[in-house]
Formats: C-alpha cells, sequence, structure tokens
C-alpha cells in the first residue's frame, strides 16, 4: 500500500510540473557492468545509485525502475543499498549459446524526470563446461587397402563455454597405425580427422581400439573422451564423391512443412554394394536436425519444421555419404533463411500521464511509447503515427521509444477527454500495422465566468404584495467543472429612498430566486433597479452581473378626495348660489377631486 502511495505522489509531482510548465525530457546515458555467469541470486553487480546520481533512498522516491521488453528479467534494484543485483541465477550459455561477448541490455527510467539510461552488462563466461562427445563409442571402418595418409572425419566434441574456456585441442591416444588432424568447420569449431599413418593387414590386426580426448583452455582444464573402434575391411578402392563440397541454398521463412529444400548427390565408382551409397547427417545441434528430413537413399532434404529467421537465419549441416564398403565422403549445406514480414509491431506504453490540466503549455508530454518488430531489415523499421486531428504530436526518444507532447491548446470545454489511437506501422511490403489505444482526461482549470441568459431581465409585481414573495428567478451556467461550475447569487450593494436594497429584496444565493422583504406602494415608487451578481466557486473565483428591473404594478387601494369646493370645517353643508334668472347649462361651480392610484 505504501508502494503504491509513494508512485501516486511521484506521478502527481510530474504533474504539477506539467501544470506549471515545467520543461523536461527523456535523455540517455550508457552505463556498463561485467559479471560472471552462475552467480547467486541478489549477487552485486553494480552500484547504480552512484553512477545515477542519486542517494540509494531516492531509487524508490524518484520512481527508478527497470524497464524491458518481452524477455525474463535477469537483474532488479536493491532499493536499501542502491545497488544493481542479479535476479537469479544466470547460465552464459543457455543467455548467449555460443555469442561472445555476451551482453544483456536494458534501460532503468527515472520516472520523475522521466529520464533513461541505458544498461548494458556483459555476462563473463566461467569454465563450467567440460567438452563432451555425443557417444560414448564411434565405430570406424577401413579398408585394408588404403593408403597411408587418408582422413577420416570423427565426430567432434562440443563445449558450450566460449574463449578460452572452450574446446580447444584433441589428443589421441598412443598407437602405431594413426595420428590425428584438426580442422575448423566455417563458424569455427574444431573437428578431428584420424590420419593413417602406416599401411593397415587386417590379417595382422582386424580392429585397433584407440581413445579420443577433447581439452578445453579453462583453469582447471575439463576434458572429455570417446572409445574409436577401428575394424579394418577387406578392400573397397572408391570412396563416394559429392559432386559439389558446398550446397548452397536460400529460403523465406514463411516456406510451409514438406516443401523439397534441395538435393545432395554423391557418386561411388564401385560396383555392386561397394558403389551404393547411402546419406545421413553427421553430428549437428540437435534443433537443426528437427528441421530437416534428410531422405536417405535419394539425398532430398525437405523442410520438416517451421523455419523462424527472428529464431536462426542461418544452418550448416552436414551431410554423409557411405558406400557399401564403408567409404565416407562429406560435404556441407549451407542454408539462408530469408526474412519475411510476418511480425507486426508492437507497442508498449512505458508511461501514461492522465488526467492533464487544460492549461498546459504546448510541448507537454503526455505519454512515453515504445515501439518494437523483431523483424530484421526493412520489415523491422517501424514508424508511429497519431491521428492529425487531434492536438497532439509524435515525438522520436531515444532507442524505440516515442513520445506524445501537446501540439496544440486544449479546452476541457470543448473536449473533455480523448481516445488516442497510436498506429505503429513497419516497412514490409505489404506492411504489418498494431494500433494501441488509451484514453487522456483533461483536467479543468476555472477559466469561464458564470454567464446569464440575457443581457437584463425585467419583471412586474402588484403593490401590496406580502412579505417573502418570491419576484423572479435569475439563472447563471458555468460551462467548468466540479466547484469550477458551483454558482453563488448574490445583490449589488446600494441604497434606495435612503435605506439599504437589501432590505427591500434578498436572493437565494443557491437557486437565483428573488423575494420581496417588504409590502411595495405603488404611490411611493413605481420601480426598483437592482443588480444580480454570480459567482463561481474556483480558486480565484470569477463573477458577472445583469441588471434586473422591478416594476410596480397599481392596485385601487385609495378613495377619491374632493379638493373643492372645499368641505365646510363646521359641519355645515356647504352652499353655492346661483341667480334666480340662470338658464338652464348655467355654470354654478367646479367640483376638483383626485385619486392617488
Amino acid at each position: 500500500m505504501a508502494a503504491k502511495t509513494n508512485r501516486s505522489n511521484r506521478t502527481a509531482l510530474v504533474l504539477l510540473c506539467l501544470v506549471l510548465g515545467l520543461s523536461w525530457e527523456a535523455q540517455a546515458r550508457q552505463i556498463r557492468y561485467s559479471v560472471p555467469e552462475e552467480l547467486e541470486k541478489g549477487s552485486f553487480v553494480g552500484n547504480i545509485s552512484k553512477d545515477l546520481g542519486l542517494e540509494p533512498r531516492e531509487l524508490a522516491e524518484r520512481g527508478v525502475r527497470i524497464v524491458s521488453r518481452g524477455r525474463t528479467q535477469l537483474f532488479a534494484l536493491n532499493p536499501r543499498s542502491g545497488g544493481l543485483v542479479t535476479a537469479g541465477r544466470i547460465d552464459r550459455e543457455e543467455l548467449c549459446a555460443q555469442s561472445a561477448p555476451c551482453l544483456v541490455s536494458f534501460n532503468i527510467l527515472v520516472e520523475d524526470r522521466v529520464k533513461l539510461f541505458g544498461i548494458e552488462i556483459e555476462v563473463t563466461d566461467i569454465n563450467d563446461n567440460a567438452p563432451k562427445f555425443q557417444a560414448e563409442n564411434v565405430d570406424v571402418k577401413i579398408n585394408e587397402n588404403v593408403a597411408p595418409g587418408m582422413r577420416f572425419p570423427l565426430l567432434e566434441a562440443v563445449d558450450p563455454d566460449v574463449g578460452v574456456n572452450s574446446l580447444q585441442s584433441y589428443q589421441l591416444s598412443s598407437n602405431k597405425h594413426f595420428s590425428l588432424a584438426v580442422q575448423s568447420h566455417a563458424y569455427g569449431v574444431k573437428y578431428p580427422e584420424l590420419v593413417l599413418e602406416h599401411a593397415l593387414d587386417r590379417e595382422e590386426e582386424a580392429v585397433h581400439h584407440l581413445v579420443l580426448t577433447a581439452l578445453d583452455g579453462g583453469d582447471p582444464l575439463l576434458s572429455g573422451t570417446v572409445l574409436i573402434s577401428v575394424t579394418v575391411f577387406d578392400a573397397n578402392d572408391n570412396a563416394p564423391v559429392f559432386t559439389l563440397p558446398e550446397y548452397h541454398v536460400r529460403v523465406l521463412e514463411n516456406l510451409p512443412v514438406g516443401t523439397q529444400l534441395l538435393t545432395v548427390t554423391a557418386t561411388d565408382r564401385d560396383e555392386g554394394a561397394n558403389g551404393e551409397v547411402t546419406y545421413s547427417f553427421r553430428k549437428s545441434p540437435d534443433m537443426q536436425l528437427l528441421k530437416f528430413q534428410l531422405n536417405k537413399n535419394t539425398g532430398e532434404i525437405k523442410l520438416s519444421a517451421n523455419l523462424d529467421y527472428e529464431e536462426t537465419d542461418f544452418y550448416e549441416l552436414e551431410i554423409q555419404a557411405e558406400d557399401g564398403g564403408a567409404y565416407l565422403a562429406m560435404a556441407k549445406v549451407l542454408i539462408t533463411v530469408e526474412d519475411v514480414n510476418d511480425n507486426s509491431p508492437e507497442v508498449t506504453i512505458t508511461s501514461l500521464f492522465s488526467p492533464l490540466m487544460e492549461d498546459s503549455p504546448l510541448g507537454t508530454v503526455i505519454a512515453l511509447l515504445n515501439v518494437h518488430d523483431p523483424d530484421s531489415g526493412q520489415n523491422g523499421q517501424v514508424t508511429c503515427s497519431i491521428s492529425e486531428n487531434l492536438p497532439f504530436k509524435l515525438e522520436k526518444s531515444i532507442d524505440s521509444y516515442y513520445r506524445l507532447v501537446t501540439h496544440r491548446t486544449l479546452d476541457r470545454e470543448q473536449v473533455s477527454s480523448y481516445n488516442i489511437t497510436v498506429t505503429a506501422t513497419d516497412g514490409g511490403n505489404p506492411p504489418l500495422l498494431m494500433e494501441t489505444h488509451f484514453t487522456l482526461q483533461v483536467a479543468d482549470i476555472n477559466d469561464n465566468p458564470p454567464t446569464f441568459s440575457h443581457i437584463s431581465y425585467f419583471t412586474y409585481i402588484l403593490e401590496n404584495n406580502p412579505r417573502g414573495a418570491s419576484i423572479f428567478s435569475v439563472t447563471a451556467h458555468d460551462p467548468d467543472s466540479h466547484e469550477n461550475a458551483q454558482v453563488i447569487y448574490s445583490l449589488a450593494e446600494d441604497t434606495f429612498q435612503e435605506a439599504p436594497l437589501s432590505s427591500y429584496i434578498s436572493i437565494n444565493s443557491d437557486t437565483g430566486v428573488l423575494y420581496a422583504l417588504r409590502s411595495f406602494d405603488y404611490e411611493q415608487f413605481r420601480d426598483l433597479q437592482i443588480q444580480v451578481i454570480a459567482t463561481d466557486s474556483g480558486d480565484p473565483p470569477l463573477s458577472s452581473n445583469v441588471s434586473l428591473s422591478i416594476f410596480v404594478l397599481d392596485q385601487n387601494d385609495n378613495t377619491p378626495e374632493i379638493l373643492y369646493p372645499a368641505p365646510p370645517t363646521d359641519g355645515s353643508t356647504g352652499v353655492e348660489l346661483a341667480p334666480r334668472s340662470a338658464e338652464p347649462g348655467y355654470l354654478v361651480t367646479k367640483v376638483v377631486a383626485v385619486d392617488r392610484d
């Protein structure tokens, strides 16, 4: 749980660097170590914290980890000592076979700075394998009329060690008829030949028993032996002869099983059983023999298992032709496997930084990707691409790494997340491609103030309204998210008729509903002008305001009042005089009355 928390903290720290616009970039530096094979698990390889310029405790704090593709991890980080140690027992022969030097390469990622360091470790050989023959006994058949100087190929020994620890020499037990010659294959492996020094006489000795010893050059020196029984036959004076000493063939790796590759041919001028030739494989690595089938009578070689250029691109086979009289001839078959584009590229997301703040500067790193194609040449050349409609671009980093960075300004209110597809395409014909999908979330910042749906509002209310009556409702919208979109309503401070505006009107801060705090009187005022403010909850908060006009409508709540003629103050009836001779329509008096409504 603590490791997860630390990793979350490191990811948050990297994200904070991105938000603040701090520049950063993956860099590489090659660090090399050497370690002998067969060490115990946890054995010290190198002081990686020192070579990275870090304290041991910083390995965990900075998210230092090993990144490698596909294979079992042979090394590990010791966060307590700051050292690079073995993750288990390493067998150089299993890891690299006969290849020298045996190099293991991987990368170390310092995650908080997104820095990559190339690590190359040479696994050195120890003399832990003795030379070994494939058989304990070898039978050699020789006609008695063979002339001195004739050579007879023998089984070579195999020593999987390399350098001075590998097979160095052969020794033959003391005898009066044979000596030993040592030859080398094209790929450097030594093989022995038995050389006849003095003529044989079957009647004198029909079988010769020899001991062949193979020695390496290690310390201590290791050896292996095989018993050789030489049987002397009566005369067969012609050995088989191949038409070619070496057969060369080039094949595509995707040939179906059963395909005929070539036919080897050897002839023998003898007649009868002495001239009948059969074919067989001489000693070759077991895995090679499983790939091919040899017809012992015709010399036809067919494919018996699928080839894989990425596994092995070259095979050297040795074909032996033997006649009925035990004469042997040898030829080589060199098979070159040609690559076809049969592997799609692979894309691995090494690091992904999501969510990403919408105000991140251009060039901010979003993801670190690794691409790989096990094919060779143009078939293994990989290019990566993303949709041009996205505000991102891919940049080539070190080795086979790419960085995905921002290329245009982001706006969460327009697009809150991106479904990103990275397409890796190789250079084959036809090309193969692989798509990797991931989602990037865009985090909000408070960059939008609340906005009202109208530039101003007005409403009407009848006078004599009850106190607390709902007058009107306003709504403001903020396109931001979470607290940045939470709107609080308020009224601008003002006075009306020498009283605070807040004594007339109130507003619900959450809903924007306005309420009358007193009963309005049309005869006192006919309209009320206020400013409504909408403020979000961001940091810092943003706000906007709108004007609201409230018009008071009149009600018939006042009786008319007679102003003239003025009523008597003593309570008597008022009198207006008219002449006796007044005609109809004569103006007696005028009555003036007013109504406040």
